[in-house]
């Protein structure tokens, strides 16, 4: 049996002023979003489903960008440190059940 293998890879890490903060987050939230928009209009014309996980996860993310947006909005003579890594475990395919 394989094992799992695990790899990480720094995506940020720094001191940004809030409007580099503000960019860097937003360009990473937005890209998440477009993606999962994508993903539930490629859901809703397949297979008709209205409420899938896409279309909670936009909500999701929409508020993370609003979040972000005011608090940078309200932030005064401070520098965000953002440290933002992505871990990725690679598990082998579970062998489907055979009927007999």
């Amino acid at each position: 049996m394989k094992t799992e293998k695990r790899l990480t890879f720094q995506l940020v890490e720094g001191e940004f002023s809030p409007l580099e903060a503000k960019k860097i987050l937003l360009g990473l939230i937005n890209s998440k979003i477009n993606f999962h928009q994508l993903e539930h209009f490629s859901n809703e014309v397949r297979f008709n489903d209205k409420t899938s996980h896409a279309k909670q996860r936009v909500a999701t993310l929409t508020n993370a960008s609003e979040q972000i947006t005011d608090l940078v909005a309200t932030t005064n003579n401070m520098q965000f440190k953002i440290e933002g890594s992505i871990q990725i475990t690679l598990v082998p395919v579970k062998e489907p059940a055979i009927n007999k």
